[in-house]
């Protein structure tokens, strides 16, 4: 018989099972990172076989390398990992922030999609002071999950007509939820300047 559970203790074990499910593709992420550094070391010989050959693709003179289904970009000292190259991701004509808008600087996430969430997470840790989820104003996520609103830097990522636009400190980013990947990945590639 399943134990009947308050909101309070359904709401925890869905932020920790949350939580557990982040630091898993955060893990096979930086693994794939090194895996990849590790192979520029010490795997590829002359003779080695072409099948063990990583993809890669130059864009607006950005190089990308495809390995472990991510694509990789070293770009000032870091390695960005996206799941899409900049050709698939989203587009937008929105002016946003640069990526250097979020150094040292809190940063909060509502997201209705973790894999989106993951992306933007991994890719803005380097920068912001800290990421944290957080509820948008006036509307109700959890006891734990503190609101905010555009004073503080916020991205909001839900289930939409398909666009990015920021307004103050807050960067919306909507799409159907299979797509909120791909636009997320559009969405970064343009604060870190790969695209107009």
């Amino acid at each position: 018989m399943r134990r009947i559970l308050s909101k309070h203790d359904e709401e925890k074990r869905k932020k920790r099972n949350q939580s557990i499910l982040a630091f898993f593709l955060l893990f096979i992420m930086f693994a794939s990172v090194l895996g990849y550094g590790l192979e520029g070391n010490f795997g590829s010989n002359a003779g080695s076989s072409e099948s063990n050959a990583t993809e890669r693709a130059n864009y607006n003179g950005f190089e990308f390398t495809h390995q472990n289904g991510l694509w990789i970009l070293k770009k000032d000292g870091f390695d960005f990992l996206f799941k899409y190259n900049p050709e698939e991701a989203g587009k937008t004509s929105s002016t946003l922030e640069a990526v250097s808008s979020y150094k040292n600087k809190p940063l909060y996430i509502f997201s209705e999609s973790f894999e989106a969430e993951s992306e933007v997470r991994t890719n803005l840790a380097s920068f912001a002071q800290r990421i944290q989820n957080a509820c948008p104003e006036n509307e109700t996520c959890g006891s734990n999950i503190p609101s905010k609103t555009c004073d503080n830097n916020f991205i909001i990522i839900r289930e939409g007509n398909e666009r990015i636009l920021q307004e103050g400190n807050c960067v919306f980013i909507w799409g159907k939820t299979p797509d909120l990947t791909r636009i997320a990945d559009g969405f970064l590639y343009k604060i870190l300047g790969v695209t107009n």
